[in-house]
């Protein structure tokens, strides 16, 4: 298992998804694990700024879903898979940010650079069409209300139903400039 996310790994209950998740998270360009959150520092929080901040904001993002999935008043409509999938999702939401091949600053269309990411390894995944399709849909409109980009054609999809809200929900709180998360070693400090 990559150790980079063993402990939000064993956010997910089921098996299955924890090793899916692992096969794509090894699967991932090495910078994923290296750069900060955000290329410019303008969108971002200061502990996902740096080196390793991308990694820092993803765990941020699961810590966040993690929390709200203890609430039963938050989640008690999602069954366990749902949960572990959305988990699953938000672990490799910005997997390819910098696109395939590193580009110096965020990649406009990444979310379905990752999703598409998925599909094209589903091969080596032991999930079914309506897990990748639905883990993809997910990755694919995270980006919420921010779609479009004038210097680009593509027009992301928006959160549409109650699971990619609650992906794009905690990815937003994750970007939020007043967030104050601590670090040792990149893990939460709890």
């Amino acid at each position: 298992m990559n150790k980079t996310f063993e402990k939000e790994y064993t956010y997910i209950k089921n098996k299955k998804y924890r090793d899916n998740l692992d096969i794509l998270v090894n699967l991932l360009p090495d910078y994923f694990f290296k750069v900060a959150a955000s290329s410019t520092g303008k969108y971002h929080p200061s502990f996902s700024l740096g080196e390793n901040g991308l990694v820092r904001h993803t765990k941020v993002a699961v810590k966040i879903a993690y929390d709200l999935m203890n609430d039963e008043a938050v989640t008690s409509v999602f069954t366990s898979d749902e949960e572990d999938m959305m988990i699953f999702a938000l672990v490799l939401h910005d997997g390819l940010k910098h696109g395939l091949n590193f580009s110096k600053y965020t990649v406009f269309e990444h979310p379905v650079l990752m999703a598409n990411f998925i599909k094209d390894n589903k091969t080596k995944l032991s999930l079914n069409d309506e897990e990748v399709e639905f883990i993809s849909s997910l990755i694919a409109s995270h980006m919420g209300p921010w779609n479009t980009n004038p210097y680009s054609d593509i027009i992301l999809p928006k959160p549409k139903n109650k699971y990619q809200k609650f992906v794009h929900m905690c990815d937003y709180l994750a970007s939020r400039r007043y967030l104050d998360v601590k670090f040792e070693n990149n893990e939460i400090i709890e």
